[in-house]
């Protein structure tokens, strides 16, 4: 079963970046799909970006294209967000998701993290 932590989530200012990381505790790391989702204050979850097992399949929120990568290494059991340019309405909860299926990995992942604070001053 995989557990997802989050780390690297901090305050930034307005056009600063930041490096989220996500350790699952699983050895079969490489068989699931990873992706990130965030929540802001009084908004639902929203998906951002996802990773498909090898790496080479990526997809995004339009609100984040251009300006977030995700990228992983499997033999680190890793997947990591890099954040650049980044506003004040980027400020939330951001969570780490995995699942075996890249299609529930967008909608509905069956493994959660805890979740990392951002917030993003003007």
């Amino acid at each position: 079963q995989v557990q997802p932590v989050e780390s690297g989530g901090g305050l930034v200012q307005a056009g600063g970046s930041l490096r989220l990381s996500c350790v699952a505790s699983e050895r079969t790391f490489s068989n699931y799909a990873m992706g990130w989702f965030r929540q802001a204050p009084g908004k639902e979850r929203e998906f951002i970006a996802a990773i498909n097992r090898s790496g080479v399949t990526r997809d995004y929120d339009d609100s984040v294209k251009g300006r977030f990568t995700i990228f992983r290494d499997n033999a680190k059991n890793t997947v990591y967000l890099q954040m650049n340019s980044l506003k004040p309405e980027d400020t939330a909860v951001y969570y780490c998701a995995a699942d075996r299926s890249w299609s529930l990995l967008k909608s509905a992942p069956a493994y959660w993290g805890q979740g990392t604070q951002v917030t993003v001053s003007s």
